[in-house]
């Protein structure tokens, strides 16, 4: 794929940034850039070269592995310390705004790549084959070939799209998918009695239960087509009727107590079972 390693230089090791540290290490020379002390001696740990200040970075590819509100600031500070030619690369779950920031803050020979790579530590836990990443191409050329890379070596699945059209359908895939989760957690631990599409519901939403307070932060509140959709959520959920006539109120089951016989065993056959 590529004639000999490429440098890449990761900046933050957070949970996303150590996941994309292991996943490019056997193809790529990984330095690790974060001013955190515990961070940085756990990329040491893991056996990557660490960087302790911007104006070491000469690598071919710089990954911006930081939350959304803290692009603007390490941006900033990376902007003069760059060179042309290097390809800088965000991992943002949102790409409006990542992308807007990366355009006006960065120098103009430098190429831009913005990126989401639509899995995250909980579900790339069996490896990332068959997963999607969506690439946004801002500036430059160079990305066709990381493309490549990521879809033959990688085995992703490689999307092509604008930043708008990104966010527009995240907001429905991945915002009320957060959305949801944070709605479906307030209910407590999961009932013993359940079908399977129940179970796969709290599989689908248990991905996402524990992603970072950053990370939810993003993707509700940074993407401004997921307020549309929520709203219609609401909507759609108020329309639902509130119960039936053959079923007694909510309430009624409110009221059971914990261990009443109709919910911890099988009430009695009239046939004498």
């Amino acid at each position: 794929m590529f004639s000999e390693k490429p440098n890449v230089t990761i900046i933050g090791f957070g949970a996303f940034g150590s996941l994309c540290a292991r996943a490019l290490a056997p193809h790529m020379r990984v330095s690790v850039l974060d001013p955190d002390p515990c961070r940085a001696a756990a990329a040491l740990k893991a056996g990557h070269a660490v960087m302790r200040r911007p104006a070491d970075l000469g690598d071919e590819i710089i990954l911006l592995a930081v939350p959304v509100s803290a692009m603007e600031g390490v941006l900033t500070g990376l902007a003069p310390h760059l060179r042309p030619g290097q390809l800088v690369v965000d991992v943002c779950s949102v790409k409006e705004r990542p992308a807007r920031l990366m355009r006006d803050l960065l120098p103009c020979d430098v190429e831009i790549l913005a990126s989401h790579p639509m899995f995250g530590p909980q579900s790339a836990r069996l490896g990332l084959a068959g997963s999607q990443i969506v690439l946004c191409p801002i500036r430059g050329g160079r990305w066709r070939r990381h493309a490549a890379f990521l879809r033959r070596v990688l085995g992703l699945k490689v999307l092509i799209s604008t930043p708008e059209d990104h966010d527009r359908q995240a907001a429905l895939t991945q915002g009320l998918t957060h959305i949801l989760a944070h709605a479906y957690a307030t209910f407590g631990p999961p009932p013993r009695i359940r079908t399977r599409s129940f179970e796969l519901l709290h599989q689908a939403l248990g991905l996402v239960a524990h992603d970072a307070p950053e990370v939810f932060s993003a993707i509700t509140q940074d993407n401004r087509h997921l307020a549309e959709l929520r709203d219609r959520l609401i909507h759609a959920l108020a329309s639902v009727p509130s119960g039936c006539r053959c079923c007694p109120p909510p309430s009624a089951y409110a009221a059971r107590p914990v261990g009443s016989p109709s919910l911890d065993r099988p009430a009695a056959s009239p046939l004498g079972g």
